[in-house]
């Protein structure tokens, strides 16, 4: 990853091939796209908006070629790196700017909620929407009834889960992008970074007012609340791993405890519950004992 790191910080014509071909890759292989992504921040971070600008439209001009001989459709290839990397590069300008990684996070789940928003505004009924989307894809050999209610069930929550992937995908190449800048110009700035990831009390009363009306049947008012729930939690959960890796730092087997940790959130999805209630509770029962000044990774 370091020697990638610094191939892409080698000039302008590196940092395009290695952007363009990645997001073409990652068309088959999806999380290539957080690698993707995460080399134009690299550059946006290090050198400013206005260069990570320039690389982004060269390379998405490069991938738009290549989409046209490689798949015969270049508006499908330009569409998609702007999708993919324009959002990152708003987010490494806060970041490069704001020197808070808390910052930037908020701002990707605002960005998340926005667009919760803007498809429940446009869609005259998501979840029949969904619905159908679902059926679709169902395959033809599941079970009928188990089938069914799974399908009712997932059709209430496809836009915030949709969304939550998006903000998760922006936010794991943003730190991949900030771990490769302290690698090369800072090494130990983004540990130091990550560990001090909290949030402003404002943010957590508003999750749980979220959550509390998502939980009160209002109808359309609920549903959008349980897809806006699912994109507030994605920062806590960050925060709440913050917090766990800092205490499992802390015991005498950490270089067991701390990969074990994040390997268990990946195989595991249902510990994510447990890890965004500690994310929240943070605020209020001051789980870390030692707290970390956030640094820029310049």
């Amino acid at each position: 990853m370091k020697s990638l790191a610094t191939y892409i910080m080698q000039g302008r014509i590196p940092a395009m091939i290695a952007a363009s071909c990645l997001a073409l890759l990652s068309l088959k292989y999806p999380p290539v796209s957080v690698v993707s992504s995460a080399s134009v921040a690299l550059v946006t971070l290090r050198r400013g908006g206005s260069e990570g600008l320039y690389i982004l439209g060269c390379a998405a001009l490069a991938a738009s070629l290549m989409g046209f001989f490689i798949l015969g459709n270049f508006q499908f290839a330009l569409a998609y790196v702007m999708i993919l990397w324009l959002p990152i590069w708003l987010i490494s300008i806060v970041l490069r700017e704001g020197r808070y990684l808390s910052l930037a996070v908020e701002i990707a789940v605002f960005l998340g909620v926005l667009g919760v928003i803007v498809a429940h505004s446009f869609m005259a009924d998501p979840t029949a929407t969904w619905k159908q989307i679902l059926i679709q894809m169902a395959p033809a050999s599941a079970p009928l009834g188990n089938t069914q209610r799974t399908i009712e069930m997932l059709s209430q929550f496809m836009t915030g889960v949709i969304a939550t992937g998006s903000v998760v995908g922006l936010l794991l190449g943003l730190f991949l992008a900030r771990w490769w800048q302290a690698t090369l110009y800072n090494p130990g700035g983004f540990r130091q970074e990550f560990l001090s990831l909290n949030t402003h009390p404002r943010y957590t009363v508003l999750t749980v007012l979220v959550i509390v009306v998502a939980l009160l049947h209002l109808g359309t008012i609920s549903d959008v609340a349980k897809n806006i729930g699912l994109v507030l939690i994605v920062h806590h959960i960050f925060i709440g791993a913050a917090i766990l890796h800092t205490i499992f730092a802390a015991k005498k087997l950490a270089r067991y405890s701390v990969p074990i940790l994040y390997v268990s959130m990946i195989l595991i999805p249902h510990i994510l519950l447990l890890v965004a209630l500690v994310g929240l509770t943070d605020r209020l029962l001051n789980l870390r004992k030692n707290k970390f000044e956030p640094s820029g990774a310049k």
